[in-house]
């Protein structure tokens, strides 16, 4: 059986709709927080179990007869990350399972400037240290933060942000469908994946340019410092430690750490990975 975490999540919830294309659903569990809001899984004829990494004591239930079991990491950072992380990890070895895989990310690096890099690289570590086969699945950078990047853009028809470098951007529903595949299809892959990434690294000027040509609105790229840009986000109400996480992930981004384009998601998939601009037509549109 297949145990998937976080499945009311966009990611998680996508990894389970492209495994039941693939398996039968009877082989297919997941552990979510709130059952709840699982009810269409039910329906479909997915084990639909509580699973908390907050509450370490339900993970074991949720775990229960799991041959591979999918990790969706943390939505927070940090210690709060790491924890949870821990805490999966161990009942994921203490299951039995005979692979655990994790939703990594291309960036992870213990020296980021981005907040979630160095939890995702001790993740690894944790995953290494646990004496379990397990598969780190180096995710690309979410495409749809393009989408958040832009903010009001198409209104002001400008894009303020700091100095930035080019990323490839990655659809989540692509990313699913690899991990779907990588679950369905063993044997793939063994420890740290190669980065599963767009087909294109595009910096903010090239975002700005693309949402321009699909939406027939001129969106100009404005650059301005760390300083000024998280000052900016302060006064409009934005949490200062969110503030700060934006702004490592500019000082990221320009250092090159999410530039790799790599074939690899595209040979996976079988096809092309889906562009910037398809994300940017489907939510601007």
């Amino acid at each position: 059986m297949i145990v998937v975490t976080g499945a009311n999540g966009q990611l998680g919830k996508g990894v389970v709709d492209q495994l039941l294309a693939r398996v039968p659903a009877e082989r297919i569990a997941v552990s979510v927080r709130d059952p709840e809001g699982a009810k269409e899984l039910v329906e479909r004829g997915v084990r639909v179990r509580r699973g908390d990494f907050d509450d370490p004591e339900t993970l074991a239930a949720a775990f229960e007869g799991a041959e591979q079991i999918l990790l969706v990491s943390a939505a927070s950072t940090g210690d709060t990350a790491l924890r949870q992380h821990r805490a999966a990890i161990a009942a994921a070895r203490d299951s039995g399972a005979r692979r655990v895989l994790y939703t990594s990310h291309m960036g992870a690096n213990p020296a980021s400037p981005f907040a979630p890099m160095p939890d995702h690289a001790e993740t690894e570590g944790v995953l290494r240290a646990a004496g379990v086969p397990f598969t780190s699945l180096r995710n690309g950078f979410y495409a749809a933060t393009t989408v958040m990047l832009l903010g009001s853009a198409l209104q002001t028809g400008e894009l303020v942000a700091p100095e930035d470098g080019p990323v490839s951007w990655t659809a989540h529903g692509d990313l699913a469908e690899a991990a779907a595949i990588v679950l369905a299809e063993e044997g793939r892959f063994d420890g740290v994946t190669p980065a599963l990434t767009g087909a294109e690294a595009l910096d903010l000027a090239d975002v700005a340019a693309v949402a321009s040509a699909v939406t027939g609105r001129t969106v100009k790229r404005v650059t301005v410092s760390d300083e000024e840009y998280r000052a900016g986000l302060v006064s409009h109400g934005v949490p200062e430690g969110q503030a700060e996480l934006l702004g490592g992930l500019f000082r990221a981004s320009r250092a090159g750490e999410f530039a790799e384009v790599s074939p690899v998601l595209g040979e996976l998939l079988g096809r092309a990975p889906v562009s910037v601009r398809e994300v940017l037509a489907a939510a601007l549109v």
